[in-house]
């Protein structure tokens, strides 16, 4: 899997107004995140000092998508020897810190590649001559590295995959996998955001993504911003516009992707892959290296988040519901390989055994 740092850390040069998550300052700056649960009426920043906030902001979803996160995360373990300065105090609160930042979610493997990365730094040979500012300096600049890294696989991803939109389509997303997913400008929007500067023309519709709302919320609020024209749809519509003929084809993105392709995406991705297999409409997942997990065979073996039920009732009535009552949350389903067109990542529309990124 790459490993190394892109050529720049410089922002992305695109017309969005706004920064999914930012570093602010030396060693002892703090990272700045734009406030997703607000979305999309207060677009509001949020500032984090320690660790402890940035899992509470990853666990809300106040920052979410796979390569975000991952990012996050990264700059999180830098938070955690905020203002120390002897290594013996840098390595007892790095220690601490590394296990809760881990396991912040589950099904999210960059977030897991991304703690093991910057772990793999702190405990280094190289790492072991170095005193407490100095280490931390290093830190920092692996979470700048991974943070370029995602920038650069967006635009690769966008490349990789813009030839494939038709012009004149309708194109059916899935939750948000766009620039508020990741720290550059998305994995499956990024392809769309790319077909649109290459002068391809095309609508999208934006399903909701219930329960919280995604694809309504956040996808729909980004794609206007961009100027690509959207549509916002239930749900339990999508199967009627795959019957009116009326969808070219589908793009989302992806958390976790096992050895054989299946690939863990928001609750109600693998609903959409069926349809569009009964409908004979590719589907396509878009992702960088970082969300393939080559340590699993297959989608049985990726833990599903479970969320809490209030995100159900409390989006749609307000009102908690009558006791006795039972509501299941899972966040995210598998999507058979069987079910994927193809998988566009930053070295290309890659098939099994991915070979390219292995």
């Amino acid at each position: 899997m790459p490993g190394g740092p892109a050529e720049s850390t410089a922002p992305e040069a695109w017309n969005l107004s706004f920064m999914t998550l930012e570093w602010v300052g030396d060693i002892d700056g703090a990272l700045h995140i734009l406030d997703q649960t607000l979305l999309p009426g207060s677009q509001q920043q949020r500032i984090l000092e320690q660790p402890s906030d940035v899992i509470e902001a990853i666990q809300q979803l106040a920052v979410r998508g796979a390569p975000a996160i991952g990012v996050a995360a990264a700059y999180g373990l830098c938070l955690a020897s905020r203002g120390c300065e002897q290594i013996e105090q840098v390595r007892e609160r790095w220690d601490a810190a590394i296990a809760p930042m881990r396991q912040a979610r589950p099904t999210a493997v960059n977030l897991h590649h991304m703690v093991d990365r910057m772990n793999r730094v702190a405990t280094s040979p190289a790492a072991a001559e170095l005193d407490g500012v100095s280490l931390r300096v290093r830190l920092l600049e692996e979470a700048r590295a991974i943070e370029a890294q995602d920038q650069h696989f967006c635009r690769a991803i966008g490349v990789a995959g813009a030839d494939l939109i038709p012009e004149g389509a309708t194109v059916l997303t899935h939750c948000n996998a766009g620039a508020l997913a990741t720290a550059g400008q998305g994995t499956a929007l990024s392809v769309l955001y790319q077909a649109w500067r290459n002068g391809k023309r095309f609508r999208v519709l934006a399903d909701e993504t219930r329960p919280l709302l995604q694809g309504s919320r956040l996808t729909a609020w980004e794609l206007q911003k961009s100027g690509i024209p959207v549509d916002v749809i239930c749900d339990g519509a999508s199967g009627s516009f795959f019957q009116a003929g009326e969808i070219d084809l589908v793009i989302t993105g992806a958390d976790r992707i096992a050895a054989n392709g299946d690939a863990a995406n928001k609750i109600g991705t693998y609903t959409i892959a069926s349809l569009a297999r009964a409908h004979d409409v590719p589907f396509y997942i878009a992702a960088p290296s970082s969300t393939f997990d080559f340590t699993i065979d297959g989608g049985e073996q990726i833990p599903i988040e479970e969320r809490d039920a209030e995100e159900i009732w409390n989006v749609s009535s307000r009102q908690r519901p009558a006791a006795r009552i039972g509501y299941r949350n899972p966040a995210f389903d598998v999507t058979p390989a069987s079910h994927i067109a193809g998988w566009i990542t930053e070295a290309g529309v890659l098939k099994p055994p991915f070979l390219e990124i292995r």
